[in-house]
Order: C-alpha cells, then structure tokens, then sequence
C-alpha cells in the first residue's frame, strides 16, 4: 500500500527543472528555481607527497566520478521518459482523479522552519515574526491562521471562545485581480465579517458589525515587494469592537499570485497593541532572507 507524501516542494514531473508544490492531495500551480547543490571539491595531491596520500586522494576522486557518471545517466533516462517515467516512480495520491503524486524526498526544510521566534508560510514563501504577546496557533480551526495571541476568553456574543489578537495568510487564488490596492480593497470588508460578524461555523460571536470607519489605507512594501493596505475600525453589537487590516502584496514563489494577510485586533485595554500590525508587517520576510523587510512607515499615508 502506497503512502502519501505530506505536503511540500518536489521536482515537477511535468518539468524536472522546477520544484512544484504538492499540497498533500494535488499539485497546485505554485513553482520555484530548486537550490543549486555544493559540488564536491577534489584536491590534486601537492608536489612531492608520499605515494599513499597520491594513492588516497586518486581513488576519492575516482569515486565521485562514478557518482557523477551514475547521476547523470540517471537525469537523462528521467528526462528521455518524460511524463510517463516521472509517473512510473512517484506514489499514488489520495484523491481518485489524480494519481501523479510527488516523489518521496522533498526539499530540505527551510532555515527558518525550527526557529521559534518566526512562523513559515512555505506556500506563499514568507515568514512571520513571533512578537512578544504572540505565539504560533496551536489546534487552530482556521488553517490560514498564521498568529495568535495566547489566551483565550468567552465571546461576548453567542457561545464560543475567543481570542484578542488573530492573523491570517491566504494565496488569492479565487480572483484574477493583479493589483495589491484593488484586492486589499475588496477583501477589507469580508475581512470584517470573518473577525466580528459570523464565524466559520455560522456563530455571532460579537453579534456583526453595526458600522465602520476607515483608519488607514496606502502603499507599503512587504517583503521588498509593492504592496497595500486598508484598515478599518469596527463596532460591534456587543464587546468593545476592533480594528481589521487587509494587506495584499506579490507572493516570492511560484507565478507570484497576490498574498492577502488580514489582521484582527480587538479593542480596548485587553487587545494587542495597535502598532503590532505594522510591526508584524515590517518582520515579514521572504523565505531563507533575513535582510528583506517591510518598509511600514514614511510609505502609508493615514486617511481619516
């Protein structure tokens, strides 16, 4: 019985060159230049050495030229079967229209992957800051959750536990839109609804939002990338309210699809810090960059 590979970057059968994300069920359409491995160093012996160190260092290099001719003859009988030879040494996926699943041996994970103080998004190729007050969701509902703040409290509408502080990273797949100014625009008010209006089980936890105002909107770069937010503060039928963020920005990977990150702070003396959403926007970094920041600030003009 076939086992099915977890999610993660392998070599595209469709094309070896590229590693293809494979999200545990299908591939999707996001893709990326794989790293370019070390080659080995082979050392000539220095003039003069004794016959055994020329003798030691001849049969090194004999055997990594037999690993090279080996791996190479195996590259050209892949790329000579094409698709049908990728389909012959991958595993059968779970879903039963599709059976092209990836090979068994992923990329390696990412620098950042066991680093406490970040959360990596691997999909859209960006990682967030852990600020203190913030943890990384733990038995999340929401896959898309990326933070949140650590405790919980009763809502104060229907049933249910809430939390003061949540962050969420999607890829817009579901839109054509290739403008971050159009698309955060666009998202800002669903946004609203998914943090105070109904929550993904049908529930009112705060009982919708009565009205809203624009806080902020403007230009900022995420990332190193051109991107734009809106923010809105809300009322809410019961509870103190909140204050809602879309940001939309060009993802580092694959065909570089448009990212939306939507930020959920309630108010009051119990919410985070207002001035968390830019900092989290400025830590956001590409993947394996720790020098690539936001630049949250001077860019974004406030309009009230």
């Amino acid at each position: 019985m076939s086992m099915t590979p977890p999610p993660g970057w392998y070599r595209d059968p469709s094309y070896p060159l590229v590693e293809r994300w494979w999200d545990g069920t299908t591939w999707t359409d996001h893709r990326r230049q794989p790293e370019t491995p070390r080659q080995p160093l082979i050392q000539t012996p220095p003039p003069g050495g004794s016959g055994r160190a020329k003798a030691v260092v001849l049969v090194t290099a004999a055997v990594v030229l037999v690993a090279a001719i080996v791996t190479g003859a195996v590259l050209l009988r892949h790329d000579d079967g094409g698709e049908e030879a990728a389909a012959q040494t991958t595993p059968a996926a779970t879903s039963p229209t599709r059976s092209d699943g990836p090979s068994p041996s992923p990329s390696g994970p990412s620098p950042s992957a066991g680093d406490p103080s970040v959360v990596v998004d691997e999909l859209d190729g960006i990682t967030f800051p852990v600020l203190d007050g913030w943890a990384k969701p733990q038995y999340a509902a929401d896959h898309d959750m990326v933070l949140t703040t650590p405790r919980t409290y009763d809502c104060p509408g229907d049933p249910g536990l809430c939390r003061h502080g949540r962050v969420e990273a999607r890829t817009a797949t579901a839109t054509d839109e290739t403008s971050p100014k159009a698309l955060a625009e666009g998202d800002i008010e669903d946004a609203a609804d998914s943090a105070y209006g109904h929550d993904l089980v049908g529930s009112r936890p705060f009982r919708g939002v009565t009205s809203h105002r624009l806080v902020k909107s403007g230009s900022v770069a995420v990332a190193g990338r051109a991107g734009y937010l809106v923010r809105w503060k809300v009322k809410t039928g019961v509870g103190p309210g909140g204050y809602v963020e879309s940001l939309a920005f060009p993802s580092s990977v694959g065909s570089q699809s448009l990212v939306i990150v939507r930020f959920a702070f309630d108010a009051g003396a119990d919410g985070p810090p207002l001035s968390d959403m830019d900092r989290i926007t400025e830590g956001i970094r590409s993947v394996g960059d720790k020098d690539t920041g936001g630049g949250v600030g001077s860019s974004i003009g406030p309009s009230e």
